[in-house]
């Protein structure tokens, strides 16, 4: 998909050109994760996270997959990249981003059943 707002275009190439919030990008890229497992897995202190990731949730850049309650009631959300690939070209002053959704297999499978097809 062609990203033609602007807004969008600046918060993706803001992301991609932080090497912290690729890192984030890159650990929920395949399985949703939550934010202290990402902090765990990355190595980002937790302050640094936290700020990151609620940028990259206001961006829609990141997505809240789903929400889990644990036993003792607190409530915490596991995260997802929007986005599995993206291809940025710069022409003639003219910034283009081509990205490709990243679609989890629950929503491909879900639709798959689903689909009247």
């Amino acid at each position: 998909m062609i990203i033609n707002n602007e807004a969008l275009k600046q918060s993706i190439l803001s992301s991609l050109a932080d090497k912290e919030m690729r890192t984030i990008l890159d650990s929920v890229m395949i399985h949703p994760k939550s934010i202290k497992d990402i902090v765990k897995e990355t190595g980002i202190p937790h302050t640094t996270a936290y700020r990151k990731i609620k940028s990259m949730l206001g961006d829609g850049i990141i997505i809240v997959e789903k929400i889990e309650i644990t036993q003792d009631g607190k409530k915490y959300s596991l995260l997802r990249s929007a986005l599995r690939s993206i291809t940025v070209k710069y022409d003639m002053g003219q910034v283009f981003i081509d990205a490709e959704e990243n679609v989890s297999s629950m929503t491909t499978a879900a639709e798959d059943f689903y689909s009247l097809e």
